[in-house]
C-alpha cells in the first residue's frame, strides 16, 4: 500500500488515545508487547493507526474490566480473527465458549462489587 494512502486513512497516537480513552502509555505498551501493533509508522517513526486498529483497541478496552491478562487478550483477538475468517475449527469455538463463560463470571463478580459499593454509599448518605 502506498505511503500516501496509508497516511490519508490513519491517525496518530494522540487521536487514537482520545477516541479510545486509553492512555498514550497504554497504547505504546500494547505495541511493545505485541498485543496491538499500529498498522504503520511515519518516516519519523510515529505510530499510525487505522480505524480497524481503533476498533481492535476498543475491543481490548472492553476486556480490561473483566480481568483478562495481556496473553489472554491476545488469544481472544486471535480467536476473533479466526472466527472472522470463518474458520470451522471446533477447538476455536470451544476456547471461545470458555472465554465467554469466564467473562460472564467476571461480570457477575463486578456486579456484586458494584452492589456492595452502592450499599456503602447509601450507608454514608444516611448518616
Amino acid at each position: 500500500m502506498p505511503e500516501r494512502q496509508l497516511v490519508a486513512s490513519t491517525m496518530h497516537i494522540g487521536a487514537v488515545a482520545e477516541r479510545t480513552g486509553l492512555s498514550l502509555r497504554t497504547l505504546r505498551h500494547y505495541d511493545e508487547v505485541g498485543l496491538l501493533r499500529p498498522t504503520g509508522r511515519t518516516d519519523g517513526g510515529f505510530r499510525l493507526y487505522t480505524d480497524a486498529d481503533v476498533e481492535r483497541l476498543l475491543l481490548i478496552r472492553r476486556m480490561k474490566p473483566l480481568g483478562f491478562t495481556l496473553e489472554e487478550m491476545a488469544e481472544l483477538l486471535e480467536l476473533v480473527d479466526a472466527l472472522a475468517a470463518d474458520t470451522d475449527d471446533p477447538n476455536t469455538q470451544k476456547r471461545l465458549e470458555e472465554f465467554v463463560a469466564r467473562a460472564h463470571e467476571q461480570r457477575a463478580d463486578l456486579a456484586r462489587k458494584l452492589a456492595m459499593a452502592d450499599e456503602f454509599i447509601a450507608l454514608l448518605e444516611d448518616r
